[in-house]
């Protein structure tokens, strides 16, 4: 969910010493489950600012513990079914969430941004409230994710200088993103991205039903407006911004 953290809760500066001098009870994804597939979207240019944000410094999963070892038992359900969690947002840098500020009031959109929120303009994102002023990614609680069919042929890869549909389009048309057809791409702020949104197909009703169904069962709570982002309660509202930088091990 691209909620932004600019206040409600205090920000904890760190210093990065080493690759894996995570905070508190913050761990990568991969020490827990190497199996949960990475894609992490704000770590490179396929995502809706269109540009890699500031603090991710590698395609990196990082979440407080009690959310890894949460996902890790999602992971062990869906595996029965030949699926696979992918997750595309993890913790976030809270200067991350400041630049997505500055990008949503520049003014400026071009027509590769404008595919993320084809129904209006940025400028109205806030009043529509797709962004806000708090980001439960930030504390480590908050995860964006979908599923991969692990019995389907990879997908190709996303071209960034190619002209793909905006995120509603039909799947072969809009940019690929190499998971099942959720009915909308990732990030897509338009109603049918919504969770219970009727304007999908059946097959693509049944992918969203399994993601938060499976999800559900492990505590994660779904926000409505995302089909992608879940929460788990109880982590604490105290954000983060230290550095997403590669796992050396």
């Amino acid at each position: 969910m691209r909620r932004l953290s600019l206040a409600f809760f205090s920000i904890v500066l760190t210093t990065p010493v080493a690759a894996q001098a995570l905070p508190d009870d913050f761990v990568y994804l991969r020490d827990l489950d190497p199996s949960i597939r990475q894609d992490i979207r704000y770590a490179g240019v396929n995502n809706f600012v269109g540009r890699r944000l500031p603090g991710y410094e590698a395609n990196e999963c990082i979440v407080r513990r009690s959310v890894g070892l949460a996902l890790q038992k999602v992971q062990r359900e869906l595996a029965q079914q030949q699926v696979s969690l992918k997750m595309l947002d993890c913790y976030r840098p809270a200067r991350a969430s400041r630049e997505m500020v500055t990008w949503a009031q520049d003014g400026h959109e071009t027509a590769a941004q404008r595919r993320y929120n084809p129904g209006f303009s940025k400028s109205e994102l806030f009043r529509l409230g797709y962004i806000a002023e708090y980001s439960g990614h930030s504390t480590g609680a908050a995860v964006d994710v979908t599923l991969v069919d692990l019995t389907a042929p990879k997908g190709p890869a996303f071209d960034p200088d190619r002209a793909y549909a905006d995120c509603i389009a039909p799947e072969a048309r809009r940019a690929p993103e190499d998971s099942v057809d959720m009915g909308t791409g990732y990030d897509c702020s338009d109603a049918r991205a919504h969770t219970a949104a009727k304007s999908i197909s059946p097959a693509q009703r049944r992918w969203r039903r399994l993601l938060v169904s499976a999800m559900a069962r492990q505590g994660f709570v779904n926000f409505s407006k995302e089909w992608w982002h879940f929460s788990l309660p109880g982590i604490g509202r105290r954000a983060y911004d230290f550095p997403i930088v590669r796992r050396l091990r």
